[in-house]
């Protein structure tokens, strides 16, 4: 499997994702987030807002990955986000305190996944678009 191949499907998986997570929390407000369900009116509010703003995001990776060409910028951009988030996570871990367990496991998840996207960002822009072989399979000798 191609580099170009695994970016692309790292970055559906990441778009059908996010839709889905952004919806539910749309759908369930507080019973979508571990550990908030008595969180009240407010934290529900601005829990469905944000997951519509998630839902979003991850309309934009899913166009992303349905490009003829995977655009190595969005790709940076998005993960960058991504990263971003999980920089967020681990300012309120050192401000707050630990949150539920769930939520760590997201943080580790996000650190570990955004370096990987910043990695494969150029994969589809390398991709002979005549062969459709990787630059790297192109240079490596035949077998």
């Amino acid at each position: 499997m191609t580099k170009a191949r695994i970016l692309r499907g790292l970055a559906q998986a990441m778009g059908y994702a996010c839709l889905a997570i952004g919806l539910a929390h749309v759908l369930l407000g507080n019973q979508a987030i571990p550990g908030a369900g008595s969180a009240g009116p407010t934290v529900d509010s601005l829990g469905r807002f944000l997951g519509a703003v998630f839902a979003g995001y991850g309309l934009a990776w899913l166009w992303a990955a349905r490009q003829r060409t995977v655009p190595a910028s969005a790709v940076r951009a998005l993960a960058g986000v991504f990263l971003l988030g999980a920089i967020g996570r681990l300012l309120s871990l050192a401000v707050a305190g630990w949150p539920h367990w769930f939520q760590v496991a997201l943080t580790v998840l996000e650190l570990a996944l955004a370096p990987v996207f910043f990695w494969l960002a150029n994969a589809d822009a390398d991709t002979d678009t005549d062969t459709g072989t990787d630059t790297e399979e192109r240079a490596a000798p035949n077998r």
